[in-house]
Parts: structure tokens; sequence; C-alpha cells
């Protein structure tokens, strides 16, 4: 079976139309089609988005501790389908240099953006994603979508990025694709899956990072 071709709307640049200092974010960015009374509900119940630390899980020695944290790993997968990750081992100058290299790459004059700007076909590159139609909303956001990993996915595109943002991203993609492993083990662990059964599954999975602007 052939592959589905779409073809993708070139949009306005988000940060573009921001220093226009606007009075109303334009219509095609608001989201009125959105029941706003369940967060209205979930901030009456206090609920926060479930806290997962990785240092319990995978360097604790007290069996108890590493048992109470897959857990509640467990039930973030199951009845919630995400969670934030504290203690994560990635370390902090890789993170802070990937904001840097992402904050640099967003100061860059509209023009010098664009060279890097996907194609109609193709969602890597800068641009909104996925904007199919003039009557779609979009998000209030402009994005750089890149496939990283392996390394035969990558578009064209990436080998055209600029030395300082290459490398980052190779030194950030990589340290996140071991805490994805690790991760995944732990989920495989909790549902009874076997450690070398999730390594075949997603060892050589694809991973894609997307880098995201937002206007204040």
């Amino acid at each position: 079976m052939g592959e589905l071709e779409v073809n993708y709307k070139e949009v306005p640049s988000v940060q573009e139309l921001a220093k226009k200092k606007l009075v109303t974010i334009p219509s095609r960015y608001v989201r009125d089609d959105h029941d706003n009374s369940s967060i209205a509900s979930n901030d009456r119940n206090n609920k926060e988005v479930p806290v997962i630390d990785m240092q319990r899980l995978v360097n604790s020695n007290d069996h108890d501790i590493m048992n109470l944290e897959l857990n509640k790993l467990h039930f973030a997968a199951q009845h919630w389908g995400f969670f934030q990750l504290i203690n994560h081992g990635v370390s902090s100058s890789v993170v802070e240099k990937m904001k840097h290299e992402t904050q640099k790459f967003y100061d860059l004059p509209l023009e010098e953006k664009k060279k890097f700007e996907r194609s109609p076909r193709d969602a890597d590159g800068f641009g909104q994603l996925f904007a199919v139609s003039d009557e779609q909303k979009l998000d209030w956001a402009d994005l750089f979508y890149l496939k990283t990993a392996p390394p035969h996915l990558r578009m064209p595109i990436f080998s055209k990025l600029y030395l300082s943002l290459r490398e980052t991203i190779e030194e950030y993609t990589e340290e996140i694709k071991e805490l994805s492993m690790k991760v995944l083990e732990m989920l495989g662990k909790a549902l009874g899956i076997k450690e070398k059964e999730v390594k075949s599954l997603f060892e050589e999975g694809m991973q894609s990072m997307r880098m995201n602007y937002y206007p204040p």
C-alpha cells in the first residue's frame, strides 16, 4: 500500500503576528469548540498531573519504594495517559543547551527561518503542522519538527541545520532516547513484559522532536 500524500497549507508565522501587538488573537487561533467545564471541575477538585520519580524506579535499593513508584507509573499510564518525570538523569547542561539553541533559532529573522521551512508534502521543518485547509483552527504557536532517529529517517533539512543546533540536537536526543528506553522498560515491567522483549520492540524505533515558540 502506498503512502497517503497530504498537501500542507502555508500559513503565517505566529511569532511575526504577535509582533504586531494585536488587541485580540485572530479567530483562526481561538479554540471555541472546547468544553471548559471539565477544566473548571478539575481545578475545583485540585487534581494534579502524576509526578514520577525516575530515581526511585531505577536506583532505589528499597523494593517497597520501587514498587510504590512502579504502581504510580502504571496508574498514570492507565488513567491519565501522561505524567511528569523528575530526577530523570538527563544532563541539565544538555537541556539548557537545547533551550538556548531553540531560542537562538527563533531569534533568527523570518527569512532565515524560512530556509528550514517544511515542504508542502512533508511534516519536517519550520511551520505549522497539519494545516490542510484555509478554515481549520491552528495552534497559537510556531513549531519546528524533525525526525531525529534512526538516521535513515532524517529528512534532508536536518543536514542543512547550522552546526551548533545540529550537534546539540544529536546530544540531546541521544540522552532522551536512553531515558525513553528506561521508561518503556518500566512500563513493560508494570505489565509483566520482559525487558528484552521491550528492547526488541522499541530500541530501533522512530524518534522525533518538536521545538515550539509560544508568544507571551
